[in-house]
């Protein structure tokens, strides 16, 4: 028997999975979660063998859950659904040691064949999300990622600095290679290309 957390806002979807999912397998679904901070709380409270997730939740989104779960269960089990697996979101979800991924559009014997994989210890990306991975085209160093983020988070580049331990003058040739690569005038031009097309 496999023990899953589901956390979903789209409450129509969530229930549908709640009941079907036990249908499909040996599967015991735990406590249901409707937003990242619930999914969190949840997780926490009930530690099952899979949480599953999806990525985009009002709040706290799925990786940011997720980011928050690993610091107490480094070793949970997370199977993230999505709609829209973007380069850049795969790319944070596996820094952040997601085992899987699944289109939200999947049958749910394939979502429940999933569960199954990634409690027996195996790792899942469905092939259309995997093959949006490949065609990860960022021209950007996680350095001027980080620079670009801060800057559409509306810091200053002194603010930047502090933040992430640099000198002013080394945040400003980051943006500045940033604007380069994105062939934009200023670094908010940059950081709004850079969101965009899903880079930071």
């Amino acid at each position: 028997m496999t023990t899953v957390v589901l956390a979903d806002d789209e409450a129509l979807l969530r229930k549908a999975m709640a009941a079907l999912l036990p249908m499909e397998g040996d599967i015991t679904v735990l406590a249901e979660a409707e937003d990242g901070a619930q999914a969190v709380a949840a997780t926490l409270d009930h530690r099952p063998d899979v949480l599953v997730i999806d990525l985009e939740m009002p709040g706290v989104d799925g990786l940011g859950a997720v980011a928050e779960i690993r610091r107490v269960l480094p070793d949970q089990v997370v199977l993230m659904l999505t709609r829209h697996a973007r380069p850049g979101v795969l790319r944070k979800a596996l820094k952040l040691g997601v085992q899987g991924f699944v289109s939200k559009s999947a049958d749910p014997a394939h979502i429940t064949s999933v569960i199954a994989a990634l409690h027996g210890g195996r790792r899942w990306i469905d092939p259309d999300v995997s093959a949006l991975a490949v065609a990860d085209d960022c021209p950007l160093t996680d350095r001027e990622i980080d620079v670009l983020r801060a800057t559409a988070e509306g810091y200053s580049v002194a603010d930047t600095a502090r933040q992430l331990h640099l000198a002013d003058g080394t945040v400003r040739n980051y943006l500045s290679n940033a604007m380069q690569k994105t062939q934009t005038r200023t670094r908010h031009e940059a950081a709004r290309y850079a969101r965009e097309h899903d880079w930071l």
